[in-house]
């Protein structure tokens, strides 16, 4: 047999039997691609601690162009047709492994109102919070705080970053405390639910201006798309005297639906007994959503009912009422934007409107803010 010959003949049976047997010889192995190189390290993170901080500005055109300067029934971006600094922070924070601490220190219109009843000295203002965590390896997720820190209440949150829109509520501004100086321990309870109870000294109050003290009491479940938070407060919260509690409870449901669609239902309910007999009422109910369209613009909007039945919160007997509508823009990693409509209305005469004063029962608003923030990715 010719080469020729018996090379034909090896091809027909090298195709035969890998037709009858179904194999084909396997490719080469191909090289692995070598392992992409590790991040740098943040410049943002020395050792163990972590630094982050933000500068929040904003602009905001009120309708009614207020004699006073003053956006009614607002807090932190208090001031009206003008260029103003809402709140700049710096953070220091070590998570417990097991001894940890924070330290948020700031200054601006928020922080000014966030202590304006604290008895403390004016400079602890700029001390959002510091406190130390403890949290043993062998508690199963208990966590210790102690020192100041802002409060579990609410559907929102100090920092502007962090809510879906500008402006925050009613509820936020007029029901409930912004920040305890005490002790706070957080413990779950299986896969879903989370406890928690604290010892602190009141609301808004690092010093405190009585003998008493105020208990708190968290509860939190998680399921799913679902979490439903459930905060409640009471003790006295009069100055030089411990008669006539105030109590509080605050519960809020936020379903993240999917990755672009989320709403909540946040509901406030506040009674300070009067010394004389009767209480004080306040709170109310907010709902909001918010759409991610794509990954640098969101859209937010929010209503809520406010009823303050004796003005121990606002210093006028009303129901109020707000409707939002934010439009977000993520210009960079570091950068945030947001262009927001409110409107609010009172059934009093609530809001100046040009003679300084409150003389009208409405008010629309329009804001442009802008958030500058830098920290650790996690």
């Amino acid at each position: 047999m010719s080469c020729n010959s018996f090379h034909k003949a090896l091809t027909i049976s090298l195709t035969l039997a890998g037709a009858i047997f179904g194999q084909t010889p396997a490719p080469p192995a191909a090289t692995p691609a070598p392992a992409p190189p590790p991040p740098p390290p943040c410049w943002c993170t020395v050792g163990k601690v972590d630094f982050s901080g933000s500068v929040d500005g904003y602009y905001t055109l009120n309708f009614n162009h207020p004699q006073t300067g003053t956006n009614g029934l607002y807090n932190f971006n208090f001031n009206a047709n003008e260029a103003s600094l809402n709140f700049a922070k710096l953070t220091m924070e070590m998570a417990p492994a097991p001894v940890g601490f924070r330290i948020d220190i700031g200054g601006g219109k928020a922080s000014k109102w966030m202590s304006s009843t604290d008895p403390a000295p004016g400079a602890f203002r700029y001390l959002e919070q510091a406190y130390v965590s403890f949290k043993p390896p062998a508690a199963k997720g208990l966590e210790v705080d102690f020192g100041k820190f802002v409060t579990t209440a609410g559907a929102e949150v100090i920092e502007t970053k962090d809510n879906w829109n500008y402006s925050r509520s009613l509820l936020f501004a007029w029901a409930i405390p912004y920040y305890h100086m005490g002790a706070k321990a957080t413990f779950p309870v299986g896969k879903t639910f989370t406890g928690g109870v604290m010892v602190v000294n009141g609301w808004n109050n690092l010093w405190d201006n009585n003998t008493g003290k105020t208990l708190g009491f968290i509860g939190n479940v998680t399921k799913g798309k679902v979490t439903w938070s459930n905060n409640f407060f009471t003790g006295p919260e009069k100055t030089d005297t411990n008669k006539g509690f105030r109590n509080l409870y605050d519960t809020t449901i936020l379903v993240n639906a999917n990755a672009k669609t989320s709403f909540y239902v946040n509901v406030d309910f506040a009674a300070d007994r009067r010394i004389g007999g009767g209480s004080d009422k306040f709170g109310g109910v907010a709902g909001a959503f918010r759409y991610q369209a794509s990954p640098k613009f969101a859209i937010a909007s929010r209503l809520e009912w406010f009823k303050d039945a004796s003005g121990f919160s606002t210093g006028v007997p009303q129901n109020a009422r707000e409707f939002t509508l934010t439009g977000e823009h993520k210009t960079t990693d570091w950068l945030l934007s947001r262009l927001e409509y409110r409107q609010d209305w009172s059934d009093k005469n609530y809001f100046d409107r040009g003679r300084g004063q409150m003389v009208y029962k409405n008010q629309a608003t329009l804001t442009i803010g802008m958030i500058a923030y830098f920290g650790p990715k996690k």
